[in-house]
């Protein structure tokens, strides 16, 4: 299975809460009231804007969780571009029930279309070379999955899901344990031998001790300047993968890239991704 096809029946508990958070004790009132319940119209989800599409599976769950006799039909998937005024969806069927589910609908597919489309925006600037971009951890709580969904769609990669996925020894662990040549023999005389395990580094001289100590699989560098990247990129001469992270942006993320390393991670994908205007026109 891959990832950019997660089964409904594992996405549907979060869309079901956010559901539940937007119909209250109640339900929808306004709805109830003004539209007579044999009402049936076609609704259209349309872009206002150029963009790489996202949650269109989870505004389809969202809806059928509503009323599971509503026709639906995607007309461009997730991971795809749209222009302007193009029709990604069209829901058939009770207009109280494409109404009830409308604002759970937009609100994911519009944040999840803009995670994709802003990183197609990072990933384009790498083109030409062979470093990935990758998302990190720095999501919207209870909405990691679909937010790291989005960022595939648009192309990047997966870093952790959670802290139980990889050993990831940050600056704090290493000044907690008492320095870089600590913490890796405790992690050799500890994990997993099926755990990855990886180390930052902000300075040459940790990096240095690193490779000596060895124990790691993957060094991030840490909020390192180009010219310092590149002299480490040609310290570990291909004997670890290298992860760039900190202060990446789209100006600067193509730079980043020509210095050779394998990942640039960025928590701007997720955390300071706007949402994508969508509308559901009647």
């Amino acid at each position: 299975m891959s990832f950019s096809n997660v089964p409904d029946m594992i996405l549907e508990p979060m869309i079901r809460n956010a559901l539940i958070e937007d119909l209250g004790s109640y339900g929808d009132v306004t709805t109830r009231a003004v539209i007579p319940s044999e009402t049936t119209y076609t609704a259209r989800l349309n872009a206002r804007t150029d963009a790489i599409v996202s949650g269109m599976q989870v505004a389809r769950i969202a809806f059928h969780l509503v009323d599971a006799t509503l026709e639906i039909e995607t007309h461009i998937s997730d991971g795809q571009p749209c222009k302007a005024g193009e029709t990604l969806m069209t829901i058939t069927g009770s207009a109280a029930s494409i109404l009830s589910g409308e604002r759970v609908a937009l609100n994911f597919a519009g944040r999840l279309t803009g995670i994709a489309t802003k990183t197609a925006a990072f990933v384009a600037e790498t083109k030409g070379t062979n470093a990935r971009v990758t998302c990190t951890r720095k999501t919207t709580p209870s909405l990691r999955l679909v937010e790291k969904l989005a960022v595939l769609h648009g192309g990047g990669f997966n870093h952790r899901f959670s802290l139980s996925d990889a050993i990831l020894i940050k600056d704090n662990h290493i000044a907690a344990a008492g320095g870089v040549r600590n913490v890796l023999e405790a992690t050799k005389a500890h994990a997993s031998h099926m755990m990855a395990v990886e180390i930052e580094v902000d300075r040459l001289d940790q990096l240095v001790e690193v490779l000596e100590v060895g124990g790691a699989s993957v060094v991030l560098l840490d909020n390192m300047d180009n010219a310092m990247l590149s002299k480490a990129v040609a310290l570990v001469d291909g004997c670890m993968k290298t992860e760039a992270s900190g202060n990446v942006t789209r100006d600067r993320i193509a730079s980043i890239a020509a210095t050779g390393v394998d990942y640039i991670s960025s928590g701007a994908l997720t955390h300071s991704a706007g949402s994508v205007d969508l509308g559901l026109d009647f």
